[in-house]
């Protein structure tokens, strides 16, 4: 007679049990968890590879962990002179400090460089983060790009086609000239990738200097009227719509912090679509 076959554990991954608590996203999970900051039923672990259930005491830095919350996601509107990271080793002000001080813990999907503003989307959930970054998503991300320059249709061909930079190869662009502005010309990108600097460093490759760059973008999601730090939760839903993610918001408005946005989320256009969204116009840029 054969052995039976060994049971699964029960419970979670003790990383994952700490992302969804909001306390970190499960990689920075696994950086506490080995540096010997979590306790599970009073002992100290040092490896993330532990099954937790819900009668389990875990305690992180000496503190008992909150009861996880729900999946939720929010559109900022990152400013420039942040940085897209929980902690900056130059000590420059990181985009949680723009935040309103009653939001939960939230991560970043995907990055804006220092030097970039736009549509940021945030969640407190380290399942959906993960979701929305994955390659096989392919959002197209769109951004309204000023450069200084007299570009033609010629000299922006390369995008189209895909550049190669430095030895890294970069997926073909959607690229359009909208309007010549003095010594600078608008332009709208489109592209599926999140490399670091990717923008500017394809434009780079063309003798383009990019000297303003905003995402109006990310997938279904739209910048729309959003001011600079303003931050607007996603109705519940507007994401099982869109995603097939159900998120919890059961009101179906964002923060009622003053000087932030309140208004309600209605759903974009379909994924990967180029019209902006009808009821939220773009802001005109000088």
């Amino acid at each position: 007679m054969s052995d039976p076959a060994p049971k699964t554990p029960q419970g979670d991954r003790i990383a994952k049990v700490l992302s969804r608590a909001g306390i970190a996203s499960r990689r920075e999970a696994e950086r506490m968890i080995e540096a010997g900051r979590v306790r599970v039923n009073g002992t100290q672990i040092s490896s993330p590879a532990l099954n937790v259930t819900l009668q389990d005491a875990i305690i992180v830095d000496g503190k008992p962990i909150a009861p996880p919350e729900p999946p939720r996601m929010w559109l900022f509107h990152k400013p420039i002179g942040l940085v897209s990271t929980d902690n900056d080793e130059k000590g420059r002000d990181t985009i949680y400090s723009a935040l309103p001080e009653d939001m939960p813990r939230v991560m970043s999907i995907g990055r804006l460089d220092i030097n970039s503003e736009g549509l940021l989307l945030l969640t407190n959930d380290g399942g959906v983060k993960r979701k929305l970054e994955l390659p096989s998503t392919g959002w197209l991300r769109r951004y309204r790009v000023r450069v200084n320059g007299r570009p033609s249709d010629d000299t922006l061909e390369p995008l189209r086609k895909g550049v190669s930079v430095e030895g890294e190869n970069f997926q073909p662009m959607i690229v359009t000239l909208d309007r010549q502005q003095g010594a600078n010309a608008w332009l709208t990108i489109g592209l599926r990738e999140g490399r670091n600097r990717e923008i500017r460093r394809a434009l780079g490759e063309v003798d383009l200097s990019v000297n303003r760059l905003i995402r109006i973008s990310y997938g279904p999601f739209q910048l729309g009227e959003l001011k600079p730090g303003e931050v607007e939760e996603v109705r519940r839903k507007t994401v099982r719509d869109q995603l097939g993610i159900e998120l919890e918001d059961p009101s179906g408005t964002a923060l009622k912090k003053p000087g932030k946005v309140t208004r309600q989320r209605k759903p974009g256009p379909p994924h990967g679509a180029q019209k902006p969204h009808p009821a939220r116009p773009q802001k005109k840029l000088r």
